[in-house]
C-alpha cells in the first residue's frame, strides 16, 4: 500500500467480513474514526496459509500505540468507515502502518499518466467514502415491532403478533412495510455463485524477470521504448480488488460483503419494488452482525442472518473503488445492444419505445448493475456481480485442455501435456511483457506443435489475444505460418489496451494452470513445474464466514441426504429459503417464522412448505422433534392453513365444475356470491341429522380460509361476526322456546305469540324462525315470513327445465323407472308421439285379415289381432304419458291405470286370467296366430341361473315358492306389508311368453317341449313359417279348469313380473304397435327403431371336450341377435369387464358334458344394456339371496376386447391372464370368505383354547404343534398378501393388453338401483346422465322426486349398502341417442311472436 518493497510482489485486498463491534453511535467529531469501529476483532475468522508477502493487500490493523490519524477531506461526511480486512495471522507477513488519506504520493491505486492502467479504471483509492453522500430509499421511518413470546423456538426478533394474526390484511401489510422473501446465509452462498463451482482469491507476485540486454534490442529483438508492466499494471490486472476467479467459467465474480448502517450507491435506474421495499433501517442499525459473540449488544436476539434480495441495484461505477469494464468490453456490449435493435419487431415496438441508451450512449452511463442482498436484522449486506468475461472464452481453454489431453507427447502424460501447454502460453506472454521480446512464432516448429499445437481453438486464443497471423514461405520455399504478437507500446491507446489484455490473461491462465495442478496432483508428482508468480486461494470459507453461511456457524447435517432425495422437500426447503444440508429443527422453525414476518402476505404458501416437510419426515420413517410438533400445534391453534386445505375449503363450498354450484372457483368472484355458497353450505349442514355438526363447522372453517385467501376484510368479518352471533337451529328452537318437534302450523303460531309478547325481539325472533325454516326446508315457513300469512300445504314450484317425476301407482316404482328411462331416449320418444290422443274405438274399428297378420313377425311369431290392439292402446298411452312429462307444470306426472296395466301384464297373462275364470276366448284369433318357431340344435334357451329383476331364474311350470312379489305372499298380515306402505315392491315370478336375456346356445338337443315361445333376440334361421313350410295344426281346445283362487300376489289388474320382464313386454309392444300391418303405406315401417336402438348381433361358439365315443371335438356356431349382456354378481372385487369376460367365455353343460361356450360380439347397437345378475341360490339352505357385492364401474367402456374382429393374440394372451386371475380370486375368497374364514383367527383360537387346558392331558400337545399353529398362521396371513398383490399385477397386466383398443367407446347414460337386503322386495329408482348438454351432471328419479345429483353419488362403492345397480345402459359415444331434458320452454313461443 505504501509502495515499500514493491519487488517482492502485489497481493490484492480481500472484502472485510464485518466488524466485531460496531455501535450505532459513533463518533460525531469529523475527520475522527471511533477505535471501537476502527480495529480489527480479537478473533478474525481463520483462512487458508498465505505465502510470506510484505505489502500484500491482505491488510491486518495492528493497534498503534498513537492515537489514530485524523483525516482531513471527508467531503462533508460526519464520518468515513474504513475498508478493512480480518483474516488468520500469516506467518512472517510484517505489515505496513497505515497511511493518513491525504496521503496518496505512493498510493498504488492511483492513476499513473503512462502506465498501462491509465484512463481505463477510476481512481480505487481517491475521494471520500461516496456511499454517504446520497439519501436512499432504505432512510424509511417504519418501525417494526418488538419480538413477542420468544421464549419459545429458536431467537428472532422483529415479529408482530397483530400483524402475524391479521396477515390478510393488506392495510395492515402496509403499515408495517415488510420487505418480502429472504433467504439464510447458506442459501445465499448458493445464489452469490454456483456451490458447485470454487472462487479462487488471486494474488501477483512481482515477476522477478529480466528484459533482454540493451545489445539484444541492438539487434532489434527488443523494442527500445520498453517498459515493464508496473506495480500498478499488476494491481489493475486483475478486475477488482473484491473480483474472485471462477476456473468453470474463466472469468470473474466481484462479490463484497460489509456492515454498515448506510447503503451503497443504488443505481439511478432501479426502481425498489413496492411489495419488496427496503428492510426498515431503523431496525438495522440496533445490531451490527445477526452472528458472532459479542456481535449483539443486547443478547442474541436472532438464530442467523435473514438476507433480501434487490436485483440490479447497484450501479458498479459508484463503488469505491468503481468497477468498470475495458473498454474492449463496452464496445462489444455497445454492438450487441444495437444488434438487438435490428432483431426487434418494428411492427409491434416503435422506435419511440427503444430506449436511447441503446441508440446512442447517454450522457452519464451506468455501469454493471449489481445485485444487492440486505440482512433485514442487522447493519450486514453483500453485493455480487454477474460473471466477468475473461479474456478468452472458457469453450477455447476446454477444447486445448481436450486436444492436449488427446493427444499427449510419446513418452508424456496427459496431465503433464496439459501443464506444459498452458505453461507454453504462460512463457509467450511473459516473454512479450516483461522481456519485451518481438519474435514471431513459426508454427511449424517442433516444440510449439509439441506443447501447444495448431487448433481451430488454439488459432482462436491467439486471435482473440490480437496476435496477428500470417502465410509466409520460408527461403526454401515451404509455406508456413507466422504469429506476430500485438504492439504493446504504452505510449499509445491501442499499445495500451493490448499490454493489459496480454497482462490479464496471463494472470487467468496462471490461475487455471494453479487450479489444474491442485485437481490433478497425484498425476502430477514427478513433473517439474515452471516458476508461476501468480498465487490463488479458495476463497469459499472466507465469503462463507463473512455472511454468516461457514459450517463452523451453521452445521451441516450429512444425514439430511434423504430429505435431498425426496423432491418435494428440497422445494419446500428453498422456499424456505434454506438448503437441505442446513437443515436441523431450529433452523427450519427460524427460517418459517422469519418468512412469515418478512412476507406475511403468502404466510399459507410458507405454511404449506413446512408443514410438508414436517410430513415428509413422518413419511421417511423419523419422528419430528417436540419442537416442531408443538409449532404446528401452535399455528393451527391461530387457524393457519395449507393449500391443501384451501382447496378442500373451496371444494366444501361446492365449488367446482362437477360438484353443486357448477362454477369453478377463480379470485375474481364476487364476495356476494362466496357469501351465498357459504350460506347455503351451512343450510345442507343443518338438514343433516347425522353429520350435521361436523358438517356446520366444516363449512364455517372453510369460509374463513376462503375469506383469508381473498384477503377480504369483509368477508372475515362477517365470519367473525357469524362465530359470535351464529343461529343455528337448536338455539332458535331455544329463542322461540319451542321443541324441535314441533308442526310447522304450531311453530307459526308460536312464533306470532312471541312477536306479540316481545316486539323488541322482533328481528332475532325473525332470524331464528328463518333459520328453522332453512334447516327444515320448508318453502310453507319461508313464504310466511315472506307475506305474513300462512300459505298452507303449498308446494313450492318446479324449475321449469327440471324433468317431471311419476307418482306412483301402488307398488309401481320399477314400472316408473323404466318409463323414465324410455323417455330419455330420443329417437324412441319421437317415434311415438305421432299415437298420443288416439281414440280407443279407432284402434279397436281396425280389422286385419290373415295375409296381414303374416306380414311381420315379433319376437320370432306371428302376433294376434289382440296384441295388436292392446300394443297400439299401450303406445297410444305412452305418447299421452311423454307429452305431459314435456309440457306440465306440475311436479310429477301420474300414468294412467290402462297404461300400467298394459306394461306389466303381457298377453298371454291376460288371456290365462281369462280363460281361468270364463273360459277361452279366441274369436279374434285365426290360425295364423297359433303357428311357432319350430326348434333347432341351435335353439336359444335361457341356462342363466336366475331370473328375477336382479337376474333371471328359468321360468318353469313349478316355479320356486321364494318368488318376488309385488305383494305379500301369505294371506296373513306381516312386517313386509308395512313395507309396501312404505314404497316397497315385492315381484313375482309367473310365467313370461317371452324372454329378453341373452341368448344362449342350448346344449340340449333340439327339442320344441325346451322353450314354448321365443324372444325378440332369438331369431332362428330354420322357421319353417319363414322359409315358406306349412303352418302347424292348430292347438286342442282346453279342458275345463277348476275355479281360480286369487293368489296374493297379484295388483288389482293382474300378475307382476320383474324389471327385466317388464322392459321386454313394453318393447315387444312398440314394436307391434310401429308396423304397418295393412300394407296401405309405402312410406318406412318405425317397428325397426326398437331393433335399431337395442338389439346387436352375436356370435356363439360352443365346443365340446371329445372323449372317447368321438374322435373328434364337436362344435357348434352360431349367429344371433341380443338386447343386453348378462353379468353374474356373485363374488364381489371384479370391475364390469371382468363380469362380461365370463359372459364371453364360459363353461356349460352340453349333452351330459362340459363344453366351452365363446361369444363375441360381431355388431353393437347404438344403446348397450348390461344386466347385473344379483340373485344367487344358496345351496345349503335352498334359498336365493340378493348379493350385494360391488362392481366397479365407470363413465365410459371400451368394448373392443368382445369384438367378433378383435386381434387374435390379444384375446389369447387376455384369456390367459384372465384365468390367472380369476385363480387367484378364488383362492383369495376361500382364505377370506369361507364360512371357516378368516383361518388366521380360527387358528388363533385353537391354540389359545389347547394352550389353556388344565385339567386334560393333551400329550399331542407339544412344542412342534404349537410352532405349526403359529407357523401356519403366518402362512396364510403371507399368502393373502401375495393373492392380493398378484390380483392387482395381474389386473394391471390385463388392461395393458387392451389399452391401445379404443374404437369403440360406449358413455354410461343411465343406472337403475335396487335397494333392499331381499330378493323378494325392495324399491327401486333410477339415474340418468343430462345428455349431451351437461354430461357431467345426473339426475335422481325417486318416482315423483327428481333432483340433481353429482357423478360421485353414481359411481360411488356400494360396499356395505343395499341399492345396488342391477342394470346399466350406456351409448354409443358421440351417438346423441339419448336426450334427457324435454322440456317445453314458453320462450320459444316468444321468440317466435312477430
Amino acid at each position: 500500500m505504501d509502495g515499500t518493497d514493491t519487488s517482492k510482489g502485489t497481493r490484492r485486498r480481500n472484502t472485510p467480513p464485518p466488524p466485531s463491534t460496531a455501535s450505532a453511535s459513533a463518533s460525531k467529531t469529523p475527520g475522527t474514526v471511533p477505535t471501537s469501529s476502527f480495529y480489527a476483532s480479537k478473533n478474525p475468522p481463520p483462512l487458508p496459509s498465505r505465502p510470506k508477502n510484505v505489502g500484500s493487500s491482505h491488510t491486518k490493523v495492528i493497534q498503534p500505540s498513537t492515537p489514530p490519524p485524523v483525516y482531513d477531506s471527508l467531503e462533508g461526511s460526519s464520518f468515513r468507515e474504513p475498508q478493512l480486512v480480518e483474516e488468520a495471522p500469516i506467518i512472517g507477513d510484517h505489515t505496513p502502518a497505515l497511511l493518513p488519506a491525504d496521503d496518496t504520493t505512493n498510493n498504488s491505486w492511483t492513476q499513473v499518466e503512462n502506465s498501462w492502467a491509465g484512463g481505463t479504471q477510476a481512481s480505487w483509492g481517491t475521494g471520500a467514502d461516496k456511499w454517504n453522500t446520497e439519501v436512499t430509499p432504505w432512510d424509511s421511518s417504519g418501525t417494526w415491532a418488538q419480538a413477542y413470546d420468544t421464549s419459545k423456538g429458536p431467537n428472532i426478533d422483529g415479529r408482530d403478533k397483530y400483524e402475524e394474526e391479521h396477515w390478510w390484511d393488506a392495510s395492515i401489510r402496509d403499515q408495517h412495510k415488510r420487505p418480502g422473501p429472504g433467504v439464510l446465509p447458506p442459501c445465499l452462498a448458493d445464489l452469490l455463485h454456483n456451490p458447485d463451482h470454487s472462487l479462487l482469491s488471486v494474488s501477483i507476485d512481482t515477476p522477478d524477470i529480466k528484459p533482454i540486454p540493451s545489445s539484444s534490442q541492438e539487434r532489434g529483438d527488443a523494442a527500445p521504448s520498453f517498459q515493464p508492466p508496473s506495480v500498478d499494471d499488476l494491481t489493475y490486472s486483475i478486475p477488482h480488488p473484491n473480483a474472485y476467479y471462477c476456473r468453470k467459467h474463466n472469468g470473474w465474480v466481484l462479490l463484497q460483503w460489509k456492515s454498515s448502517s448506510m447503503l451503497p450507491p443504488l443505481a439511478k435506474s432501479f426502481v425498489p419494488d413496492p411489495e419488496t421495499p427496503f428492510p426498515d433501517l431503523v431496525r438495522r442499525k440496533r445490531t451490527s452482525s445477526c452472528v458472532g459473540e459479542g456481535e449483539q449488544p443486547f443478547g442474541q436476539v436472532n438464530m442467523t442472518h435473514h438476507f433480501h434480495r434487490y436485483e440490479k441495484a447497484v450501479d458498479a461505477l459508484k463503488l469505491d473503488p468503481a468497477f468498470r469494464r475495458p473498454e474492449r468490453e463496452i464496445s462489444t456490449q455497445k454492438k450487441q445492444e444495437r444488434r438487438k435493435i435490428t432483431s426487434l419487431n418494428l411492427d409491434t415496438v416503435s422506435l419511440i419505445e427503444v430506449s436511447e441508451d441503446v441508440m446512442d450512449a447517454p450522457e452519464e452511463e451506468e455501469g454493471d448493475l449489481l445485485d444487492l442482498y440486505v440482512c433485514c436484522q442487522c447493519s450486514l449486506y453483500c453485493i455480487v456481480s454477474e460473471v466477468i468475461p475473461g479474456v478468452i472464452p472458457v469453450k477455447y481453454f476446454e477444447e486445448f485442455t481436450r486436444d492436449r489431453w488427446d493427444n499427449p507427447a510419446l513418452s508424456g502424460k496427459r496431465e503433464e501435456s496439459v501443464v506444459s501447454g498452458l505453461e507454453t502460453f504462460i512463457r509467450i506472454m511473459e516473454n512479450k511483457i516483461w522481456k519485451g521480446e518481438h519474435r514471431d512464432l513459426t508454427i511449424s516448429r517442433a516444440a510449439f506443435q509439441r506443447k501447444i499445437g495448431w487448433t481451430p481453438a488454439v488459432r482462436c486464443m491467439f486471435e482473440q489475444l490480437g496476435f496477428i497471423i500470417a502465410e509466409t514461405v520460408t527461403p526454401t520455399g515451404v509455406r508456413d505460418t507466422i504469429i506476430t504478437a500485438p504492439d504493446t507500446d504504452p505510449d499509445t491507446l491501442g499499445g495500451r489496451q493490448s499490454g493489459r489484455k496480454l497482462l490479464r490473461f496471463w494472470v487467468e491462465t496462471s490461475a487455471w494452470l494453479l487450479d489444474y495442478q491442485r485437481r490433478h496432483a497425484n498425476a502430477l508428482k514427478q513433473y517439474v513445474f515452471a516458476k508461476i508468480w501468480v498465487k490463488s486461494d479458495s476463497a469459499r470459507e472466507m465469503y462463507q464466514m463473512g455472511i454468516g453461511a461457514h459450517p463452523d456457524q451453521i452445521q451441516r447435517v450429512p444425514t439430511a441426504l434423504s430429505l435431498i432425495e425426496y423432491e418435494p422437500v428440497e422445494h419446500a426447503i428453498n422456499t424456505l429459503g434454506m438448503t437441505p444440508m442446513t437443515y436441523s429443527p431450529e433452523l427450519l422453525t427460524f427460517a418459517y417464522l422469519a418468512q412469515c414476518r418478512c412476507d406475511p402476505g403468502r404466510t399459507p404458501y410458507y405454511f404449506t412448505r413446512f408443514y410438508s416437510v414436517i410430513q415428509a419426515i413422518q413419511e421417511l420413517g423419523d419422528i419430528p422433534s417436540q419442537d416442531l410438533q408443538n409449532l404446528v400445534l401452535e399455528e393451527r391453534s391461530r387457524n393457519r392453513y395449507t393449500e391443501d386445505d384451501r382447496d378442500g375449503a373451496i371444494k366444501i363450498l361446492g365449488f367446482g365444475k362437477d360438484n353443486l354450484l357448477r362454477v369453478d372457483y377463480e379470485d375474481d368472484i364476487d364476495d356476494n356470491f362466496v357469501v351465498a355458497a357459504w350460506r347455503d353450505c351451512v343450510k345442507r349442514a343443518w338438514r343433516d341429522a347425522k353429520d350435521g355438526a361436523q358438517r356446520l363447522r366444516d363449512a364455517n372453517d372453510a369460509f374463513r380460509i376462503v375469506a383469508e385467501s381473498r384477503g377480504s376484510v369483509n368477508l372475515r368479518n362477517l365470519w367473525e361476526d357469524s362465530s359470535r352471533n351464529a343461529m343455528d337451529p337448536s338455539r332458535a328452537y331455544t329463542v322461540l322456546e319451542v321443541p324441535p318437534e314441533v308442526d310447522e302450523s304450531m311453530l307459526m303460531t308460536v312464533f306470532m305469540m312471541r312477536m306479540e309478547e316481545q316486539p323488541h325481539l322482533g328481528d332475532r325472533m325473525r332470524e331464528a324462525l328463518s333459520t328453522i325454516a332453512e334447516a327444515r326446508d320448508s318453502f310453507r315457513i319461508r313464504k310466511f315470513l315472506e307475506t305474513g300469512q300462512d300459505p298452507g300445504d303449498v308446494a313450492p314450484t318446479t324449475r321449469p327445465d327440471l324433468p317431471r317425476g311419476l307418482n306412483q301407482l301402488g307398488n309401481t316404482c320399477y314400472l316408473n323407472s323404466l318409463l323414465q328411462y324410455f323417455y330419455t331416449i330420443r329417437e324412441l320418444r319421437e317415434a311415438v308421439a305421432p299415437m298420443a290422443n288416439i281414440s280407443v274405438k279407432s284402434l279397436e274399428d281396425e280389422k286385419y285379415s290373415d295375409d296381414d297378420l303374416k306380414r311381420h313377425r315379433v319376437g320370432g311369431r306371428l302376433v294376434t289381432r289382440r296384441e295388436i290392439l292392446r300394443s297400439r292402446k299401450f303406445v297410444s298411452q305412452l305418447a299421452d304419458l311423454f307429452w305431459q312429462l314435456e309440457y306440465c307444470d306440475a311436479a310429477a306426472v301420474t300414468p294412467t291405470m290402462d297404461l300400467a296395466k298394459l306394461a306389466l301384464v303381457t298377453s298371454r297373462d291376460e288371456e290365462d286370467e281369462e280363460a281361468e275364470s270364463r273360459g277361452t276366448d279366441s274369436s279374434n284369433d285365426t290360425d295364423a296366430t297359433l303357428v311357432e318357431d319350430s326348434q333347432s340344435l341351435g335353439r336359444l334357451v335361457n341356462t342363466d341361473s336366475a331370473n328375477t329383476v336382479l337376474g333371471k331364474r328359468p321360468r318353469d311350470d313349478q316355479p320356486l315358492s321364494v318368488s318376488m312379489d309385488v305383494d305379500e305372499d301369505s294371506s296373513p298380515k306381516s312386517p313386509v306389508s308395512d313395507m309396501e306402505k312404505n314404497g316397497y315392491v315385492m315381484v313375482s315370478h309367473p310365467s313370461s311368453p317371452r324372454r329378453s336375456k341373452s341368448p344362449r346356445l342350448d346344449p340340449a338337443s333340439s327339442s320344441s317341449s325346451s322353450s314354448k315361445y321365443a324372444t325378440p333376440k332369438e331369431t332362428v334361421a330354420n322357421d319353417p313359417a319363414q322359409q315358406g313350410g306349412e303352418e302347424a295344426p292348430k292347438k286342442p281346445p282346453l279342458p275345463e279348469r277348476k275355479a281360480p283362487v286369487r293368489s296374493e300376489s297379484v295388483m288389482l289388474f293382474g300378475k307382476q313380473h320383474d324389471v327385466a320382464e317388464c322392459m321386454d313386454n313394453c318393447m315387444f309392444q312398440i314394436e307391434i304397435a310401429l308396423l304397418n300391418f295393412n300394407g296401405l303405406s309405402g312410406s318406412e315401417e318405425k317397428g325397426s327403431v326398437v331393433k335399431r336402438l337395442f338389439y346387436g348381433k352375436l356370435r356363439q361358439r360352443l365346443t365340446a371336450v371329445p372323449d372317447q365315443r368321438k374322435s373328434r371335438t364337436s362344435i357348434h356356431e352360431k349367429q344371433d341377435i341380443f338386447s343386453h349382456l348378462p353379468v353374474n354378481v356373485a363374488d364381489s372385487g371384479i370391475d364390469i369387464y371382468d363380469g362380461l369376460s365370463g359372459y364371453f367365455d364360459d363353461t356349460v353343460e352340453y349333452e351330459g358334458a362340459k363344453a366351452r361356450m365363446e361369444v363375441s360380439l360381431v355388431e353393437l347397437p347404438p344403446l348397450l344394456q348390461i344386466q347385473l345378475q344379483r340373485v344367487q341360490f344358496n345351496r345349503e339352505t335352498l334359498q336365493p339371496y340378493k348379493s350385494q357385492a360391488y362392481v366397479k364401474f365407470v363413465e365410459t367402456i371400451y368394448m373392443d376386447r368382445f369384438l367378433d374382429s378383435a386381434d387374435p393374440q390379444k384375446k389369447a394372451r387376455s384369456k390367459s391372464i384372465q384365468a390367472a386371475l380369476n385363480a387367484r380370486r378364488e383362492r383369495l375368497r376361500l382364505l377370506t370368505e369361507h364360512k371357516h374364514a378368516p383361518f388366521g383367527a380360527c387358528l388363533d383360537s385353537t391354540l389359545n383354547f389347547l394352550t389353556k387346558q388344565e385339567s386334560i392331558v393333551l400329550p399331542q400337545l407339544d412344542d412342534n404343534l404349537v410352532a405349526q399353529l403359529n407357523n401356519e398362521q403366518e402362512t396364510v396371513k403371507v399368502e393373502i398378501e401375495e393373492l392380493r398383490d398378484e390380483i392387482v399385477a395381474l389386473k394391471q397386466e390385463l388392461e395393458g393388453v387392451w389399452k391401445d383398443d379404443t374404437a369403440f367407446p360406449y358413455e354410461l347414460t343411465s343406472v337403475f338401483i335396487h335397494r333392499g337386503s331381499s330378493p323378494s322386495f325392495g324399491h327401486y329408482f333410477f339415474y340418468s346422465r343430462h345428455l349431451p348438454d351437461k354430461s357431467d351432471e345426473w339426475f335422481k328419479y325417486n318416482d315423483s322426486s327428481v333432483a340433481e345429483v353429482s357423478k360421485d353419488e353414481v359411481l360411488a362403492d356400494t360396499t356395505g349398502s343395499t341399492a345396488n345397480p342391477y342394470l346399466l345402459v350406456f351409448a354409443r359415444k358421440d351417438s346423441a341417442i339419448v336426450q334427457t331434458v324435454k322440456r317445453f320452454d314458453p320462450m320459444t313461443l316468444e321468440d317466435a311472436e312477430p
